[in-house]
């Protein structure tokens, strides 16, 4: 398992996994990094570099997850990470699977249910992700920012969280990976629908990582928050 440190290059790190060029993104750091380290890029941009590298690791390693570390970082930070997250999958990753959809179903025979159906699956996806980001930008983020800015940061008590799994929309995009795996038929261009598999990869790799995130860190840490405004 490759663990990111202070001195890992970006460049290599790209190199084994593109796919988390999406973190990176996350912090504002772009393609062309040159040889640069993490320590170096977090200098340079001023970044926190205990908090990237955790987050670095947590979407790259499926075993690893620091609950004690992320138990120290704000409810501001974890936020802001968060709402990041989001808008990547509302305002590009979500549009990017549209779009590839269209395309294949463009190239392909107008009479093949099971693209159309697979689609509409998608749209349902889709819809339930965004009222679930609606939720966070309405609701929930805000209690917790200011149960936070009227309490201060809390340090909660992380040995005694357990791993919620549970998630109808991680779920749903593991069946929709499944559904384009197993069940597409009839004439369909090869090559875009390989294009839609690999954008729900994407998908349903990062609402895994951010599923932990928000059940084993935030959904705790705005629990403790909750519990200490009501003995104020």
């Amino acid at each position: 398992m490759t663990i990111v440190n202070y001195d890992s290059k970006l460049c290599d790190l790209l190199s084994s996994d593109p796919t988390i060029v999406t973190v990176f993104n996350r912090f504002g750091i772009l393609l062309g990094v040159g040889d640069k380290t993490v320590s170096r890029i977090c200098d340079d941009m001023g970044i926190d570099k205990a908090f990237f590298t955790t987050m670095l690791n947590t979407f790259i390693n499926e075993e690893y997850f620091p609950q004690e570390m992320l138990c120290t970082f704000s409810a501001t930070k974890i936020i802001e990470y968060l709402n990041k997250t989001n808008n990547y999958y509302q305002y590009y990753l979500i549009p990017n699977i549209q779009r590839h959809f269209g395309y294949l179903l463009a190239k392909s025979d107008a009479s093949n249910k099971s693209l159309h159906i697979i689609q509409e699956f998608f749209f349902e996806v889709k819809q339930e992700l965004q009222a679930r980001i609606n939720e966070d930008q309405t609701t929930w983020f805000p209690e917790v920012l200011n149960l936070e800015s009227n309490l201060g940061h809390v340090t909660i008590d992380c040995t005694n969280i357990k791993h919620q799994h549970d998630d109808s929309i991680e779920d749903k995009v593991n069946d929709l990976m499944n559904m384009l795996i197993m069940h597409i038929s009839g004439d369909y261009d090869i090559n875009l629908a390989h294009a839609v598999l690999t954008a729900v990869y994407g998908l349903k790799k990062d609402i895994k990582q951010n599923n932990r995130i928000r059940e084993r860190i935030l959904r705790p840490l705005h629990d403790a928050l909750i519990t200490l405004s009501k003995q104020q």
